[in-house]
């Protein structure tokens, strides 16, 4: 698939020259930006139809306490590396309202919610797992790679039935020193418990991406938005 570069103060997007039909809006990581994703789309290799829009959002620029309160792009502050260190709860509601926000430019574009896949990976899939679980409408799908489930004690009661069936690909490194396996584990265990459709991937690698990955991620992606070989 072809796509063109665009870039803005918020977000870097590759729209597809063929007219675009679905989204994929990917968070990325603590201290990273929009770029940092983007050399992944081609590596998909998707086809042509249905033309798919990506859009790699710039976090806003924060200090975060864990890197001795250095500013730098985040979705959200990180005390410690606890589970309650990583709860920024104020900090999660604003990128979630983003996130909202990002969905409803993609509409006014003609992308239905329900063609719309987010994605993320480290604090940005631990925010594209927050985020669109909460999400009033039906999505695509939801795809986190190398992250945990943030404020887990309170997402029983703030899920949204709009996404009980939305399908969601979790994959992580079996060696990840930053976010160790045992945290996604964790975390899909937990939503196939809520009766989510988790499908899980763990490669031999550490707080990366790979190119099985990336294989199984394009495997998915054209499953999840009907797009043929």
């Amino acid at each position: 698939m072809t796509h063109r570069a665009q870039e803005t103060a918020d977000a870097v997007v590759l729209a597809p020259v063929a007219p675009a039909s679905a989204s994929v809006i990917w968070l990325h990581g603590l201290g990273a930006d929009g770029h940092d994703f983007v050399p992944v789309v081609p590596e998909l290799k998707l086809p042509a139809a249905p033309g798919i829009r990506f859009v790699f959002p710039h976090a806003p620029m924060r200090p975060v306490t864990l890197n001795m309160g250095m500013r730098m792009r985040a979705w959200f502050d990180i005390k410690t590396l606890t589970a309650e260190g990583r709860a920024d709860e104020a900090g999660l509601a604003e990128s979630t309202a983003r996130l909202a926000g990002l969905i409803a430019a993609e509409r006014t574009l003609g992308i239905a919610s329900n063609r719309v896949v987010i994605a993320g990976f480290s604090q940005g899939a631990a925010l594209a797992l927050h985020g669109a679980l909460r999400h009033p409408e039906p999505l695509a799908g939801i795809l986190a790679l190398s992250c945990y489930l943030p404020l887990q004690a309170a997402l029983a009661s703030e899920l949204s039935e709009a996404n009980r069936q939305t399908p969601v690909l979790m994959c992580h490194g079996q060696f990840d020193p930053v976010l160790p396996l045992a945290l996604g584990v964790m975390a899909c265990n937990w939503l196939r418990a809520a009766g989510y459709r988790v499908e899980w991937k763990e490669y031999p690698m550490q707080h990366q991406v790979c190119l099985a990955e990336i294989q199984d991620v394009s495997a998915w992606l054209r499953k999840v938005l009907g797009a043929g070989t």
